[in-house]
């Protein structure tokens, strides 16, 4: 029980225990980047790897301080297209047809739901979000 016996043992365990963490967290943050990185070779990437397994501190630190700055822009890069995917299929999934918009207003025209000029606002509208979606890239 003599680690229990010491406030400052508790406090040292918890202090390695994160530093531990941070460095497995910087070590896996390196080898995603190291496998994303589409300019480097694989023979680099194969040196970077084996370094990383036997001198793992020391080619950690030179790894973040030779590419860090690369490490950001294709983190921030690989960031940016995810999102870009994520909302190209939001927008193909959720997007209504300007047809399926016409027919529900003609339906509510025909129970009477809405007059014939507020049907022709409606048929405009989908039209115009229609050409909108058209002339966009």
């Amino acid at each position: 029980m003599e680690f229990w016996s010491s406030f400052w043992n508790i406090i040292w365990y918890f202090i390695s225990a994160f530093i531990f963490i941070a460095y497995l967290i910087a070590l896996f943050s390196i080898i995603t980047d190291l496998f994303r990185d589409r300019e480097l070779s694989g023979g680099w990437k194969a040196l970077w790897f084996v370094a990383l397994i036997f001198i793992s501190l020391p080619t950690a630190l030179v790894y973040l301080i030779v590419r860090g700055k690369g490490m950001a822009e294709r983190s921030r890069k690989n960031i940016e297209e995810s999102t870009r995917a994520a909302e190209d299929y939001i927008r193909t999934v959720a997007q209504v047809s300007p047809s399926d918009e016409i027919a529900k207003a003609k339906s509510l025209l025909d129970a009477g739901t809405i007059t014939a000029e507020e049907y022709e606002q409606l048929k405009r509208r989908a039209l115009r979000a229609a050409d909108a979606t058209v002339s966009q890239p």
